[in-house]
């Protein structure tokens, strides 16, 4: 009996070796830019090629299929159990069985919901709704590049269906078909281009604006499917060099602090149609892309593509957060590499000559396994090892933050704001995280003494500051947010508002100028009409507090109560993780510490300077060390069994500030 494969209903396209190149330009480029990131800036557009490259593959399939015997998406979805599902299957349990042995709780737990999303093909909306201000660094999860796979997956749900409908649109036989995709491609592009700025991790996990991508390999199939190969030597070779020319300049123009996509992943993009578009026949194609070493990259590319982010992240939890050495980094890609071929040869290729369903049924049910042995260590039935209790009390409080629970979304001056509690003063807090990290206090309150407060709105964003015009220029939304907050604050509707902020954070920094090698976490200005003002090694500093002041004084002008909430100590003592001793690949514990550390005098300097800005405003001072600190600058934290009162080097964690943060009552508390 002849294998399953030759009995396909679906069309295949002919073998092209230069296509088998262009994923290895795809895969290195990757592999370089998360090894080498200073010498490979742009490579990550290599996932961009990809979606080219797989929307021109798979859309060939459905045309050819859909115009022969008919397309049958029961065997479209084996065929994709059976490319996906092996390497996955193998990446995701070593990542899975070292994780158990080097992460500490927390970090498993996160890689349990990795694993769970990454098995159903959707951790692209999980790492979507986990960007933010706390979101842990992307180098330390180590399943975080599956969600490229997720978003293909994505497309190879809906697209099929799309592209049947579209096709027996009036009549059939697909007259309207690429009428059908170029308004589904377009579409996707403009809110790529629109939603870039404004929202960018969406436009950047979402698949509705990444769907063009895969979308432009698509007509490029359509295209290819409706002309002959061609005929002009000279066209196909400039094709072929000016699709390599726009791959090379997006790598070398590209960098991670662009806006991404938007409109800069054309190069990419354009690049990949144009290599693809110029045929096997293109002499860069065939010599080039052709070659045996580049088909070789190829052929592993997706089990590459699999293995080498785990080891690098891997290498950077062992080094606990820090950048690997440039040997580490080398050693794990020529690791990947090995591993990739192993996978590849010994896995990949011994599965196809088991075509039976069995094989997809086995398939699919290993990945379900994967699904609740992720679920598990998601909801702590599955512990990692490191499971000391003097570390599990430091996870706990460094997971420990409640915002927004227990709030309702309001619509003001078009932003969404938080709302808890009734009746007057309507309270508004504006400010940064450290204005969130109240809202577990302002929620207890709302809900044991609903009577002693009002209404409490939260117009927070994190690491913006709540001063007009000081902006950073990596969250181009900071500004128009506060202009809106602002309008809102001097409305009718406000009674009460509390300025606060991570003051220490913005002004807590010396007078040195940032160095161009090697540049500081933020880089925030004051912008008038003379420019910018850095306030790092500029007076952006004096003109923000000026600014601070005349903000106060402009709410006080239209009649509101004012509050200026100062800063809590912050410092590295005041981090519960630095408490974490002993090796990932060893023993790890929690040590001790005396429930006080000391505050800095710069800060101590920076709240009475602040003290003098609310003072000549006319506001009210909110001063957390007051209840935190002793006279003599010692200040908490931990309570007296040494549980952590801080969830990191900056911020309270819930658990204290819903019962202790006392301080902010007066200012939330109903007038009577």
């Amino acid at each position: 009996m002849p294998p399953q494969e030759e009995q396909s209903h679906l069309a295949h396209p002919k073998y092209r070796p230069d296509i088998d190149g262009l994923r290895a330009i795809a895969v290195l480029s990757v592999v370089g830019f998360h090894a080498f990131p200073h010498w490979v800036k742009g490579g990550f557009i290599g996932v961009d090629i990809f979606f080219v490259i797989s929307g021109y593959l798979i859309s060939t399939i459905i045309f050819g299929s859909l115009a022969g015997a008919g397309f049958s998406y029961r065997e479209f979805y084996a065929r994709r159990i059976r490319r996906i599902f092996p390497a996955l299957l193998v990446v995701v349990a070593a990542t899975l069985a070292f994780g158990w042995y080097a992460l500490l709780a927390d970090e498993f737990r996160q890689l349990g919901k990795h694993l769970l999303a990454s098995a159903g093909f959707v951790v692209n909306l999980a790492l979507w709704n986990e960007a933010g201000y706390f979101d842990t660094t992307a180098e330390g999860k180590p399943l975080l590049h599956l969600w490229s796979l997720a978003v293909e997956e994505q497309f190879y749900i809906f697209w099929p269906v799309f592209l049947g409908l579209a096709w027996r649109f009036r009549g059939g036989q697909g007259r309207h078909l690429g009428t059908w995709m170029w308004v589904a491609t377009g579409l996707s592009f403009l809110l790529n281009v629109y939603a870039v700025h404004r929202h960018p991790t969406a436009t950047f996990y979402s698949p509705l604006p990444r769907m063009w991508e895969l979308g432009a390999g698509a007509l490029l199939a359509w295209n290819a499917l409706r002309r002959e190969p061609h005929r002009n030597w000279y066209r196909r070779e400039l094709r072929s060099v000016g699709g390599l020319l726009l791959i090379v300049l997006g790598v070398l123009l590209i960098q991670r602090t662009k806006a991404f996509p938007g409109w800069w992943a054309l190069l990419p993009v354009l690049g990949a149609c144009l290599c693809i578009s110029a045929g096997p026949g293109a002499w860069i194609n065939r010599r080039l892309l052709g070659s045996r070493i580049a088909v070789w990259f190829g052929l592993i590319s997706y089990p590459l593509y699999l293995w080498h982010w785990p080891l690098l992240a891997y290498a950077r939890v062992l080094e606990n957060g820090s950048d690997p050495t440039r040997i580490v980094r080398i050693a794990a890609v020529v690791a990947a590499i090995a591993l990739a071929w192993v996978t590849y040869r010994y896995v990949e290729l011994r599965l196809r000559r088991h075509q039976g369903a069995s094989v997809v049924r086995g398939l699919a049910g290993s990945m379900v396994l994967v699904a609740f042995v992720g679920a598990l260590a998601l909801g702590r039935v599955l512990p990692s090892r490191n499971d000391d209790p003097g570390l599990q009390d430091v996870m706990a409080a460094s997971a420990d933050w409640a915002y927004p629970d227990g709030m309702r979304t309001v619509k003001v001056e078009g932003e969404t704001i938080y709302r808890v509690g009734e009746g007057r003063p309507h309270v508004l807090l504006m400010g940064d995280s450290h204005i969130e990290q109240f809202g577990a206090r302002a929620v207890e309150l709302a809900e044991k003494r609903p009577d002693s407060v009002g209404t409490m709105f939260f117009a927070t964003r994190g690491a913006c500051p709540p001063i007009p015009h000081v902006l950073e220029d990596r969250d181009p939304v900071c500004g128009e947010r506060f202009d809106r907050t602002q309008r809102f604050a001097l409305g009718s509707q406000v009674d009460v508002v509390v300025i606060g902020g991570c003051w220490t954070c913005y002004f807590d920094i010396g007078d040195a100028a940032p160095s161009p090698a090697a540049p500081p976490p933020d880089n925030y200005y004051y912008l008038d009409v003379k420019g910018r003002h850095p306030l790092r090694g500029g007076d952006g500093i004096p003109r923000s507090m000026e600014s601070l002041e005349l903000f106060i004084r402009l709410l006080r002008a239209a009649g509101k109560e004012v509050y200026l909430q100062l800063t809590i100590p912050v410092g590295p003592d005041f981090e519960p993780r630095t408490r974490v001793a002993g090796n990932r690949l060893g023993v790890m514990h929690a040590t001790p510490v005396s429930p006080r550390a000391p505050v800095s005098p710069s800060q101590q300097q920076l709240r009475e300077r602040l003290r003098q800005v609310a003072e000549r405003g006319g506001a009210k001072v909110i001063d957390p060390v007051a209840a935190l600190c002793t006279p003599e600058g010692q200040c908490l934290r931990t309570t007296p069994d040494g549980a952590p009162i801080y969830k990191d080097a900056t911020h309270l964690r819930a658990a204290y500030v819903r019962q202790s943060a006392t301080f902010l009552d007066p200012a939330l508390e109903a007038r009577k």
